[in-house]
């Protein structure tokens, strides 16, 4: 048993991960009501990554502006610049395949959609961002605002960065403590993992996604086109290497257990780790990775631009290249404040078809028929929103070395 143990720990996480998800997948489909149990590991897994996540960030972000030394750059220009141009880039993506391949819908009672009131305009949308900066501390520990946590650790590392060293010893040996606590968990991933696609499987099913095969053909469709295409073009452009092997790196470490866990904040922990593992600045990727996890939001700009442009179809609304270009904009600004609103990019569909004059009532509809295909929409969002996270932090590193004239040697950083 033992050695059976050492060699299933020997086993790199991604390989056990497969494992879990293969054994996740037959239960489900050979003894769903027998092996129910086995859920509550899915449960227990993404509730440790979330409870750990808003400590982890705070003491990482706090402990690397205390530390900071005079004259280290860090990427932070550049990462930013990579999530806002990579997030427009899918919103537009998004608009010309609903032009190629057009998707009209049958809308019913917005099924899933509930009470829920949308927000009423961007500025509503970034006035709920602004307001959660400056939410009160504890609060934004408790709610994982994820906002309000990088700007007040910035503040108090900022006001740590004159205190004495005894004391920034002791902050980095608590965040230490926090990233080794960070591992343990992330070693129950497969486990974690069996437990939640055997929950996805044998609860939701398939059936009642048949009927919106078109729409989920487009969205899907868009997203791996972004993940596979567009995000490796835009790697290159930056590292002038092959972008492959980082791209998928990050899309198997990263972006696997995001499509089972569907939270960017419970994936922070596993994005770390992989930065840590990639050689990336610490310095850069403790205040990058939390920062995407809330403003590079690829996937829900696909969401809203393909939704919102199936009920203008749907309407037989004529839309011409500047309102379609003008939607990229207003989808890409939306998914950035995505995170400041219940419901995430589904809830700012209606925002987005205001730009076309469509009644709240007919585009809450639309947002109903999203609840219905969000086991698998949200699924590749949340993949495609925070495996890009990891990927555009290394490539704003790797660029930095390759202006530096230092060698790059892209498999050997990803093997």
């Amino acid at each position: 048993m033992k050695n059976l143990l050492n060699k299933w720990n020997q086993l790199s996480i991604v390989k056990r991960i497969i494992v879990g998800l293969i054994v996740g997948i037959i239960l489900a489909v050979a003894i769903p009501e027998t092996a129910q149990p086995v859920v509550i590991l899915g449960s227990l897994f993404v509730g440790a990554l979330k409870g750990i996540a808003p400590i982890l960030v705070f003491f990482l972000v706090m402990s690397a502006i205390s530390q900071h030394k005079s004259g280290h750059e860090t990427n932070m220009k550049s990462i930013v610049v990579l999530y806002l141009f990579g997030t427009f880039m899918a919103g537009l993506t998004a608009v010309i395949a609903s032009f190629v391949f057009p998707v009209t819908l049958t809308l019913t009672a917005g099924a899933g959609a509930g009470d829920i009131t949308p927000p009423g305009g961007v500025s509503e949308v970034l006035q709920t961002l602004l307001m959660n900066v400056v939410d009160n501390p504890i609060k934004a520990l408790f709610n994982a605002n994820y906002i309000g946590i990088l700007a007040w650790a910035l503040v108090l590392g900022l006001a740590l960065r004159n205190a004495a060293e005894s004391t920034k010893t002791l902050i980095s040996n608590f965040s230490d403590a926090v990233s080794q606590m960070v591992r343990w968990v992330i070693n129950f991933a497969p486990l974690g993992i069996m437990g939640l696609v055997f929950e996805a499987i044998a609860t939701n099913g398939i059936g009642t996604l048949l009927s919106y095969g078109h729409l989920l053909a487009v969205l899907l469709g868009s997203m791996f086109f972004m993940a596979l295409v567009v995000n490796p073009m835009i790697v290159f452009m930056y590292i002038r290497k092959n972008p492959y092997p980082l791209v998928l790196r990050c899309i198997r470490e990263s972006g696997i257990t995001a499509f089972f866990t569907r939270s960017s904040a419970a994936n922070i922990p596993v994005n770390m780790s992989l930065c840590e593992k990639l050689g990336l600045d610490k310095d850069t990727y403790s205040v990058s990775i939390p920062l995407g996890a809330t403003i590079n939001m690829g996937g829900a700009a696909v969401t809203i631009s393909i939704l919102t442009l199936a009920a203008v179809n749907t309407l037989g609304i004529q839309v011409d290249i500047g309102t379609a270009l003008i939607l990229s904009i207003l989808s890409a600004v939306c998914a950035c404040g995505a995170s400041g609103v219940a419901g995430g990019s589904l809830l700012l569909i209606p925002l987005a078809c205001s730009l076309f004059g469509i009644p709240n009532d007919i585009a809450m509809k639309v947002v109903g028929v999203g609840f219905i295909v969000g086991v698998l929409q949200d699924s590749c969002e949340t993949a495609l929103n925070s495996s890009t996270d990891v990927l555009f932090t290394a490539t704003a590193e790797f660029a930095k070395w390759r202006k530096e004239g230092k060698e790059i040697n892209i498999d050997e950083k990803v093997a």
